[in-house]
Parts: structure tokens; sequence; C-alpha cells
């Protein structure tokens, strides 16, 4: 075939659309691509066309249409060349002869692999004995009480996520109740090309934090940290402001149900009251349960119900608790009752994600196992209508705060994303500029950031963790949350920067990887969201253009 320089090749005109170019598939059993991990795909895959002057000449005839399309398939070989290696005829004992080759060396390879593993395996066995006995040694050594340091407790733990090192900080500690060290070990082989494929429950699902159950036991500032809120919430009349400072760096599981309930204001401060006022409100829901609950199928609400009853199985699909019936049948009436209550608003597509982190919590005041698999229904009757009437009331009092944000045209949002806009414009110019040269426009991700608060780009244990700020922090759910939103957009820089059309910042920047995030990563997220603040929130006009 000839070519033709002067025109524009025709299969080339955009990489990204030639027919058969791999494309990234999410789903349920496809994990969000991690750009971190496959930098090198990313690099090779979006590399832009050459462009040439001119647009393309619309092939009328054969002649041209060849001439247009002459590189298409971008061969260095001449036609000659190509047409003589068709007509070559293989013979079957070559073939024959490769193939054999080919299983042999990768049966060999295998059994190398197979080798390898057993004696890694035994290696470490051998080392968890010899820092068990280092351990039993330390321990006799030390006072009876004292806590034995952070890393030597995770030393001695066989964990896939470890890999039998010495972790820095509770974010990189196993999640969940170790397993068979040998089963664990050859999993962990399997997966080392697919770095991201779920176990039995996705890490992404897992809920358990540094001072949950099934992790390392707490060091010395955990324990002292605990004594403090202890302390303070044992008084007659807890100091709201100093349970904020403390509870702004988290908070303990063990106080984080009743620490959530004083800061939202559905409890009193002072200690007397408190058993009271909850009774009073815990009554007060189910009497709205019994008013209204029976018109949920009238006319003039079977949409909203109907709506509420299709997106409470996509709530949290990954985590089996919140897939039991009974346990749908409390977010049913939570979110029902909210809408009547709300007819400025109604029932709004996402408000159902801020039920869960309530939810959770407040399942965590009456069981000490992992939540995940709990089946609620071995709880007291008595329990679960006060986990129900308490995730109400605290779900309540947020929504209070950026009710705008549902409310007709939803202005709350609008106005967010475009301050984030500006913010961003003023904090990193050249993220701000890639995204604009690609005409990604801000509301198109962030739109969900705000009207979930960051649920969906986070694991539901980082959302706890966040929100444990946020409850801390003035005006955390809506004014604090723009910083985060920034802090968190530009912690991608890098990914961001390397993306080079709009489909690839689009995939990237709703399918962010914050898989194996844990609370060190929140913390930072956090320290940069109030640096921002510092800067900015006194002085408005620094971000603006």
């Amino acid at each position: 075939m000839s070519s033709d320089g002067n025109k524009k090749q025709f299969w080339k005109r955009n990489a990204a659309k030639v027919p058969g170019s791999i494309q990234h598939v999410y789903g349920a059993q496809h994990p969000p691509f991690d750009p971190l991990l496959h930098a090198n795909l990313i690099k090779a895959g979006n590399k832009p066309p050459p462009a040439t002057p001119g647009k393309p000449k619309k092939a009328t005839t054969f002649q041209e249409f060849e001439s247009i399309t002459s590189d298409a398939w971008d061969v260095g070989d001449d036609d000659d060349e190509l047409l003589a290696m068709a007509a070559q005829n293989l013979n079957i004992e070559v073939v024959m002869e490769t193939a054999n080759k080919v299983i042999e060396n990768h049966s060999k390879q295998q059994e190398r692999q197979r080798q390898d593993d057993t004696i890694e395996l035994e290696q470490k066995e051998e080392e968890e004995v010899a820092e068990g006995e280092e351990e039993e040694d330390e321990e006799d050594r030390l006072d009876e009480g004292e806590v034995t340091s952070t890393e030597v407790s995770f030393a001695s733990q066989s964990s896939p996520y470890t890999d039998g090192r010495l972790v820095k900080s509770h974010s990189e500690a196993p999640i969940g109740s170790p397993k068979d060290a040998a089963g664990e070990h050859a999993a962990l082989h399997r997966q080392r090309s697919l770095p991201h494929r779920p176990p039995v429950i996705p890490l992404v699902a897992r809920m358990a934090d540094q001072n949950t159950s099934g992790t390392p036991a707490m060091t010395e500032r955990e324990a002292s940290r605990l004594d403090k809120f202890k302390q303070l919430l044992a008084g007659p009349n807890t100091d709201l402001d100093e349970l904020r400072k403390l509870s702004w760096s988290g908070i303990p599981r063990q106080v984080r149900p009743i620490t959530w309930k004083l800061l939202s204001g559905y409890l009193p401060a002072n200690a007397e009251r408190r058993e009271s006022v909850l009774q009073r409100k815990r009554q007060e829901y189910f009497g709205f349960i019994q008013q209204y609950y029976d018109s949920r199928n009238d006319e003039h609400h079977q949409d909203t119900y109907r709506q509420i009853h299709i997106d409470i199985p996509r709530t949290n699909p990954l985590i089996p608790l919140f897939q039991q019936a009974s346990v749908q049948e409390i977010f049913e009436r939570i979110l029902f009752i909210w809408a009547i209550r709300h007819p400025a608003s109604g029932y709004v597509q996402g408000i159902n994600d801020l039920v869960t982190p309530f939810f959770v919590v407040y399942v965590f005041e009456y069981i000490e196992e992992e939540v995940e698999n709990f089946d609620v229904s071995s709880l007291q009757e008595e329990a679960l209508r006060n986990i129900e009437a308490d995730s109400f009331w605290c779900m309540s009092k947020l929504l209070d705060g950026i009710q705008d944000n549902y409310t007709f045209a939803q202005p709350g949002i609008q106005r967010k994303v475009k301050a984030l806009e500006e913010l961003v414009s003023r904090i990193d110019e050249s993220v701000h500029r890639h995204m604009q040269h690609y005409e990604v426009e801000y509301l198109q991700f962030a739109f969900r950031w705000m009207n979930n608060l960051l649920m969906r780009e986070l694991p539901l244990r980082c959302t706890i963790r966040l929100w444990d700020t946020y409850q801390a922090e003035p005006e955390g759910f809506s004014h604090f949350h723009l910083y985060v939103c920034a802090a968190f957009l530009v912690r991608w820089r890098k990914e961001i920067l390397e993306e080079k059309d709009f489909q690839g910042l689009m995939i990237l920047l709703q399918n962010l990887p914050t898989m194996h995030w844990g609370n060190e990563e929140v913390s930072v997220l956090l320290a940069e969201a109030y640096r921002l603040k510092f800067a900015f929130a006194d002085a408005p006009n620094h971000y603006k253009r």
C-alpha cells in the first residue's frame, strides 16, 4: 500500500476510540483500577496521537480510502514481507515440540514456586517461634499491667497484609481475625498479580479500626486517651468544648456511641438528665412510626416509599450486615419518617448512606465482636429499638445543618462545588488547569462528594473516623467538609496529572483507590484540610479571582 503524508491518518484520529482498544471494566468482580499499580499501563495506553494539520478528506473512491488508511495497523514491515510470512506453512512437529517445551517450563516454574513457598513458610514459622519466646522473656521483665510495645505485638502476627514485617501504624495492621498461616501465604502468592482481588468480605467493607476487636491491643497512648474520655464523661456535667478537643483526633470505639450522641446535641451535657431524655426521644420516634408509617402506601407517599425501598438494598452491598431483612426494614422506617417530617426536601437519593455510620456505631454499643457478619436478630428487641431511634435522631441532627443540600435544585451542593473549584484553583493551579484543559467539570465528580459526604469514596471504617472530627469541628458536615474535599482532590495530584483524556480523568475521580485506607491516611487528610481552613476560611478573597 502507498502512504500519503499530507492526509491525516484515518484510523488514528483518536487512539482511545480505535476498535478493539482495551478499556478497564469495573463492577462487583473487578475492583477499582489503581493508577499507582498500573502506571506503566496508563503511560502506554494514554499516549496522544501525533497532531496533523487539517481535517481528513472524506473518502469518495477506494483508492482514496486506501491511501488514507495506509498505516492503519502501523506495521513496520513491507507488504511483500507480510505476504511471504502469511504464506509460510508451519511444520506440525515444530509446533508440538514448542508447545511441549512451554508446558514443561511452566511445570518446572510452578514446582520451583511451591518449593520457595515451603521454604519461606518454614522460615517465617521459625521466626514467629523465636519472636514469641522473646516476647515472653520481655513480659517477665516488665511490671504487671505494663503494655507491651506496638511493634512487638504486630511482629508476632502473621498476615498477608503485613508480609511478616513490622508495621508503622495500626492503619497498616491486619484487619479482622488471623486465619491459618499456610492458607494465607498461598493466597498471597495467588493474588500478587491482582493486588485488589477481594477476600470473602472485601477490605473496603471491613469496619474494624485501631480500637475494635480483632486488632492488636491498644498502645499506651490510646489507653491514656481512653482514660481521658472516660474521666471527662464521668463528670456530672460534661465539658463539651473539652470533649470536642479530645474527639478531633479520633474517638475510641468504647466511648464513641455516647460521645457522638453528646456532640450531635442528641443528649444533654448534664448526666442526670440523659436517661430521661433518651426514654422520651425513643418513645417520640416510635410514636411517629405508629402515626405515619402505615401511610407509606398512600397515593401521595407511595413514590417516596418506593424510592427508599429501591435504594436500601444498594446501601453498602458488600457488607452482609446491611443485607439482612430486619436491618433494611429499620432503614426504611428511619428514612420514611424523616422524609414525612421534612416535606421541604423529602427523601433524596444519598440520604440513605448517611444512616449507616450511626447504625454501626450504635450497634457497637451492644456487641464486642466484628459487626460485618453480625446477625442483629441475636440482639434483644429493646436494644434494636434503641439503635433505630438513636440513629434516626442523630441523622436528623446532621441533616438539619445541611438540609439545603437536599431541597429543590440542591442549592447547597451547587454553592459548595463552586467554592471547591475556586479553592482548588488557588491551592493547586496545575490540577485545576489540567481538568479545565480536558473539559472536566467539578460538578461531574464533586456532586457525589458533597451529596454523600465522601461516603462513596472511602471505606466505611474511614467514614466513621472522619465523622469523629466532623462532630468535633464547628459546622463540620457543611463548612469543614469543603476543605476536606479540596485536600482529598489534591491528594491525587500525581495520578490526575498523568491522565491525558476526559475518560481517564473521570474513571480515576469516580474510582479513587482508597480501598486500603485506614486511620493514618484519614488523619493526614484531616490535618491538610485543617491547614487549608486555617489559611482560607477567614480570608475568602484569597481563593477568589
